[in-house]
């Protein structure tokens, strides 16, 4: 890397403004990027205050989250860090600017990411497995994406987000991406009391924060564990996680001598008439007793406000320094509590007319008649006066990994299937608002992945669990992501006169786990109406390969003939019979159903209602041998219109070359 851009690396460490600032974030962290920048290499910090407001930190309160991440910068400006190369980006302010770049990078990286990966980067937040919240899943696949985002060549961040690190390594590997980011992880110092493998910032005596008094530095070093000798062996693994090297002393005296002065180059040790150059000999030196703990502690009080002392002036004498710190220190001795006002994208505030809302089916490898039948029973429920909204999950489908995520191919399913819709029933489409999902999350990207992000604060994830479509199971990131997505949606759709959900079985836990989070933030509750797509399979369910057993909406004369030709159809069997559900279908869209007939036989007959045709088909009168003949005239005379359009159309021509090659090359896998 060094090699390829001598002078021109990117290195990124993210930091989540949650309140002080301790030593390691301080001058550790200054140490460290002064010795990148002086390598060559532009440092970006992420002010992470999207993941702050994951992590219920300030009280959720996004403003008061950007206010700390102002004393962070603040605190760096003072503490001794080479700003010529350094840059300071606020994730919520650039995820906003660049939201199809930043969301369409995260929602791959949760498609190709099982939740048990994602799960294993939780212990960046600290959090066990049985206590996560959906919205916790959710941070790792937004830290990994950051990585991308920034373009950066290395992390430099601490230990303890090596995981997450390497879920970025992992990811390229998914991707096919060649140049993976380096690691530069950094150890975690220990806290100053027994037994802490790091410094916690709910517990103020753990560390040296940047602007304590030099009373305060004093008395916590004097209060300071201090061992010369390992005491115990129980420290758990997952503590040795937290470091690069062994350490049986974790010596918190010793660990702020090793990275804090030592780090400083030149830096020497002096005590009594011996002079130290190494950590190493120091540390030798106390453990056999030739340094005292007073010693030690002595010279690390002095040194530490010398570090210190620059902060403090910034802070007493800089006004808007002052003020900010006042309002932090303030904030932490409040019990700050997450704002009740609701965060959302709203796409119909402006009218009192009830939404009735209809989310289109997945895409797939083609658009069955079935599936699109079943869409046009659910718009015309519509009641007159309404919005009716035909809802394109286009994001969701990408993160899904519909026909392969690809959004090339996703929109072609989409646009074949609009233009199915219009052809066949333009009337009913006259009165539709077709809204795709990403142009619409584009219109207010913050306000909706705010709300996608509170969802997933109030949810389980067990919750989200429980409420995925009917039969699956929770394997994937993408799953966890998609379900807060859909209650982003249903909260963008629900207008002043309220919402009805129209929909198959496919979403109706989605829209019940939406209709719980309405309910949870005052939000009117949806009305759900279950509208099942007709059951138009030319064979019983688990018969026949389903490109051969469903008619599809591009399908030529010859392949509808075929399909036709060997379709169920028992003599008098109208329990189970499709092409009975098909004239019922062509009826309802106004079309004829005329069977004909040698006169001997009946001679034609043209039907006007499906019951007459199930009384002749039971008395014998209608016979399969004249039934499929008639259907595939049907059918025929019906695609005639989408034919010709597809014919004519280039952008039609394209989607469905598209979907033609993503299911050759599915089948090439097989």
């Amino acid at each position: 890397l060094l090699q390829k851009k001598p002078d021109s690396f990117k290195l990124y460490d993210g930091f989540e403004p949650s309140g002080r600032m301790h030593i390691a974030q301080g001058v550790f962290k200054a140490i460290n990027v002064n010795k990148c920048t002086k390598a060559g290499g532009t440092f970006v910090f992420w002010v992470a205050d999207w993941f702050a407001l994951m992590n219920d930190k300030m009280g959720g309160d996004l403003d008061k989250i950007k206010i700390v991440g102002k004393y962070l910068i603040e605190v760096w400006k003072a503490g001794g860090m080479d700003m010529s190369h350094v840059k300071f980006l606020w994730s919520s302010d650039e995820i906003s600017a660049h939201a199809k770049e930043y969301w369409g990078q995260a929602l791959d990286i949760a498609r190709r990411s099982t939740l048990a990966r994602i799960k294993k980067c939780c212990q960046i937040m600290g959090r066990k497995e049985d206590t996560l919240t959906a919205a916790q899943i959710l941070y790792p696949i937004m830290q990994c994406t950051d990585i991308f985002f920034l373009k950066a060549d290395i992390c430099q961040l601490g230990v303890d987000q090596r995981k997450v690190n390497m879920l970025a390594r992992d990811y390229c590997d998914s991707a096919g991406i060649k140049a993976k980011p380096v690691i530069l992880s950094h150890h975690m110092l220990y806290g100053l009391k027994a037994g802490q493998s790091k410094m916690s910032k709910s517990d103020p005596d753990s560390a040296i924060f940047m602007e304590d008094s030099a009373e305060d530095v004093e008395r916590k070093i004097r209060n300071a564990y201090c061992p010369t000798k390992p005491e115990s062996a129980s420290k758990v693994a997952e503590d040795d996680e937290m470091h690069l090297v062994k350490d049986d002393l974790m010596n918190p005296c010793l660990d702020y001598l090793r990275y804090i002065l030592f780090a400083v180059e030149g830096y020497t040790f002096k005590a009594g008439d011996k002079v130290y150059t190494t950590f190493q000999d120091a540390r030798a030196a106390f453990v056999a007793g030739e340094i005292s703990e007073t010693v030690l502690k002595d010279h690390l009080i002095v040194e530490i406000n010398l570090l210190l002392e620059p902060v403090r002036q910034h802070f007493e004498q800089d006004a808007n320094a002052k003020q900010i710190l006042a309002q932090v220190t303030q904030w932490k001795k409040e019990n700050l509590t997450a704002p009740t006002s609701l965060s959302r994208l709203e796409l119909f505030s402006s009218s009192s007319k009830p939404v009735f809302a209809v989310f289109a089916p997945l895409p797939s490898e083609a658009v069955q008649l079935e599936t699109l039948f079943g869409v046009l029973n659910r718009l015309k429920r519509a009641p007159a006066g309404s919005q009716c909204v035909l809802w394109l999950e286009d994001w969701s489908a990408s993160t899904l990994g519909k026909v392969g995520g690809s959004e090339a191919y996703i929109r072609s399913f989409y646009e074949l299937l609009l233009f199915g819709l219009r052809t066949l029933a333009p009337s009913v489409m006259e009165c539709v608002q077709v809204r795709w999902q990403g142009e619409a999350i584009l219109t207010g990207p913050s306000e909706y992945m705010i709300s996608v992000i509170n969802a997933g604060r109030r949810c389980a994830l067990e919750t989200v669990r429980i409420h995925l479509p009917s039969g699956e199971s929770l394997e994937y990131a993408s799953q966890v992501f998609a379900s807060l997505m859909h209650v982003g949606d249903v909260f963008a759709l629900t207008g002043n006169g309220g919402i009805t959900l129209c929909c198959d079985s496919y979403h109706a836990n989605l829209h019940r786990l939406a209709s719980q989070n309405c309910e949870a933030v005052g939000l009117k509750l949806p009305e759900v109406a279950l509208v099942e797509a007709p059951a138009l399979r030319l064979m019983q369910q688990g018969e026949g390969v389903e490109v051969d057993v469903n008619i599809m909406l591009t399908d030529r004369d010859v392949e509808v003939n075929k399909k036709v030709k060997k379709a169920f159809c028992e003599p008098g069997n109208t329990s189970f019979c499709p092409l009975i559900s098909w004239v019922s279908e062509l009826l309802e869209l106004g079309q004829v159903f005329t069977v004909s007939r040698k006169p001997e036989w009946g001679g034609d007959k043209t039907y006007t209602n499906v019951a007459e045709v199930q009384s002749d088909f039971v008395s014998g009168d209608l016979h399969p041998g004249d039934l499929k003949p008639a259907m595939s005239k049907a059918i025929n005379a019906l695609l005639e219109g989408v034919r010709n359009g597809l014919k004519d159309q280039d952008s039609l021509k394209k989607a469905q070359k598209d979907l033609e090659a993503f299911t050759k090359s599915q089948q090439k896998k097989k």
